[in-house]
């Protein structure tokens, strides 16, 4: 039997290093979403200097290294000291400005790296199961905003102080005296410690829960499986490593190289069955195997007689994260970066498993001693039994699908939007307003442009998916880049047929959906597309559109065409029978882009075989382009 104090103690210690890496990983994610716009507008729109981007990449550079800095002695101060500038810098990273998000996030990430150095040294064994519990409160908060983090949220702001402030007051509650004596928490071994190939593993694992396998979002659009099934599956896989009785030590593991080894390829074979597999059921069980999988391991970072420096192991582990991001950002920008990363994203998956399981395999025979981790202090099973399947149901109401009661018949209005991944021109993440925009057009059909269904430099969110869920209506999605962007269509009216192409593209990669649904009792085709920034790369897209249409009637097509009303894409559309609602019904044709004073018209919504009624370009600048919505109504047969 431990001493009473000693448990309170170890439990108080593993709340607060849960908090804080949970701080951390909310602050990766904004910090590379906020780079996204920088670096965007540093190469695409000139807006940012490229001496000043180069300065705040030392900076993001400088953060991740700060663990290096950290002392190796009086720990307890250390981990105090840390969990205080993390928990309060916290509180303006839910401010909706990237200037203070970027500030925030640097100083978080650099404070909780170098808590995590304190927590190695002070409590080593506790650190996995932090970073676990970090893991389930970040997807538990992205589940219940749909996909998008409640605490990142302007309401929210009031909630994260009190959160901040009672985090602070833990932390000092664990380092006063008195509150934690020495002789209540014995010291670990002294060579008891990560080594170098287990800081690389902390790195890949943390870039694995960021951008794939930690997210329901994605692993939904990878397998093609409700997202309602995913989110509750995903958590209780991800759940499932804590659980008293699942092997956690060195000594339950497989023995041995091969044991290991074993482990490892079938965890690459899920990857690559998830992402390839044609049997959505099939996909999404590799996707949840491969995510226990990698989570297996993490008990054995901590190991005995691996002296060193846990500074210069999370640093490294740190700077690796970083790579693998920009390895997989390659993978979605690949005309504008590095060709040869087309289709690659599940390459840069597998090289992050690989490193995961990189000291099961490096530190291969076991060491004389085992190594004990430290499960988390819940009592007996069934009170963490109880709070697992509470936790989950939670996830099954917040993933529920909402009510869809569907349009009864005409007019339709159609609108098409670039929503430019949830941001506006000023790089505010703006769904809600976006949301609002499309709520106050009055659309029943939306073509959206610009989607991301799961990236890291979008906050991780699922663009089309939060949008229906937020306006009651049904999504049809179109993958374009590693299944995790593209397109999507919205509607109110009933979906008889849906469906999404590849376009021929040379360049970036994009799609056209499409969906039957019916208006009364006749159907619409409705089409959604994207295309190319190039006349020649458009001019072979628009074959595909064409073709994929046919002489379907009645039929819309609307989407960002990149082409003005002089352009030969215009001129073929209206040679195939489509018309120009703005021309054919005589109103003004105002501007679309850029959101603010735009000097181009690029969005259309087309309309064959329809009696246009209305048409207009919405004012708003939730994103970088300007809504256009039409008024239509199907004509007698």
């Amino acid at each position: 039997m431990g001493n009473p104090g000693s448990r309170r103690s170890s439990s108080m210690r593993t709340l607060e290093a849960a908090i804080t890496l949970l701080f951390l990983v909310q602050a990766v994610r904004v910090l590379f979403s906020v780079l996204f716009g920088l670096i965007y507008d540093t190469i695409f729109s000139e807006k940012v200097a490229l001496g000043t981007l180069g300065g705040i990449m030392l900076l993001v550079i400088a953060a991740f290294l700060t663990p290096l800095a950290a002392p190796r002695r009086d720990s307890r101060l250390l981990l105090a000291v840390t969990a205080l500038i993390a928990a309060l810098a916290r509180i303006p990273l839910t401010i909706n400005q990237p200037a203070v998000r970027l500030w925030s996030s640097l100083i978080i990430v650099g404070a909780a790296g170098t808590y995590a150095v304190g927590l190695l040294h002070e409590r080593p064994r506790t650190f996995p199961t932090a970073l676990l519990l970090a893991f389930v409160a970040d997807q538990f908060l992205r589940a219940a905003g749909n996909t998008y983090d409640i605490g990142l949220r302007p309401w929210w702001l009031p909630v994260q102080v009190v959160l901040s402030l009672a985090t602070s007051a833990l932390a000092w509650w664990t380092f006063a005296p008195g509150s934690s004596p020495r002789h209540h928490q014995p010291a670990p071994p002294a060579e008891e410690s990560i080594g170098l190939v287990g800081g690389l593993a902390i790195g890949a694992l943390l870039f694995l829960e960021t951008s794939l396998l930690g997210f329901p979002n994605a692993l939904a659009r990878w397998s093609s499986v409700n997202y309602a099934i995913v989110a509750p599956l995903l958590m209780a896989v991800t759940l499932l490593p804590l659980m008293p009785g699942i092997p956690r030590t060195r000594t339950q593991f497989p023995s041995g190289l091969v044991g290991w080894l074993g482990l490892l390829l079938l965890t690459l074979a899920q990857l690559v069955v998830g992402k390839r597999q044609s049997n959505d059921a099939a996909a999404l069980l590799g996707l949840l195997l491969a995510q226990y999988l990698v989570l297996l391991p993490l008990h054995h970072i901590v190991g005995p007689r691996r002296r060193g420096r846990p500074g210069l192991a999370l640093a490294l582990g740190l700077l690796l994260f970083l790579v693998l991001n920009f390895a997989l950002a390659f993978a979605f920008t690949y005309p504008y970066t590095i060709p040869a990363f087309r289709d690659r994203g599940v390459a840069v998956f597998a090289v992050a498993a690989v490193l995961v399981y990189a000291p099961t395999i490096v530190y291969t025979p076991a060491p004389r001693r085992p190594v004990r981790a430290e499960p988390p202090n819940l009592r007996p099973f069934w009170v963490w039994s109880a709070s697992t399947l509470i936790l989950v149901a939670l996830v099954v109401a917040f993933a529920w699908p909402r009510g869809f009661a569907p349009q009864a018949g005409g007019p339709v209005r159609v609108g098409t939007y670039n929503v430019h991944y949830g941001y506006n021109t000023s790089w505010q993440f703006t769904l809600e307003d976006i949301a609002r925009t499309i709520e106050e057009s009055g659309a029943d059909v939306v073509m959206l442009q610009e989607v991301d269904a799961c990236r890291i430099t979008s906050y991780g969110v699922d663009d089309g998916l939060w949008l229906a869920r937020r306006l009651g209506m049904q999504e049809v999605y179109g993958p374009a880049l590693e299944e995790l962007s593209g397109i999507a269509l919205l509607t109110r009216f009933p979906i008889a047929e849906s469906g999404a192409r590849l376009l021929t593209s040379q360049l970036e990669q994009t799609a056209i959906v499409h969906a039957r649904v019916r208006v009364g009792n006749r159907p619409l085709e409705a089409y959604g597309v994207w295309m190319g920034l190039e006349p020649e790369e458009r001019a072979r897209q628009l074959d595909d559109v064409l073709d994929i249409i046919g002489a379907a009637t009645p039929a819309v097509l609307g989407g960002d065409f990149n082409s003005t009303p002089d352009s030969p894409v215009y001129a073929r559309l209206r040679a195939a029978g489509f018309e120009d609602p703005f021309v054919a019904g005589g109103f003004d044709a105002t501007l679309t882009d850029p959101a603010v004073e735009p000097v181009a018209r690029i969005d259309f919504v087309w309309a064959r075989g329809l009696e246009v009624r209305d048409a207009q370009v919405l004012d708003s600048l939730a994103s970088d382009h300007r809504m256009v919505v039409v008024e239509l109504v199907l004509g007698i047969q």
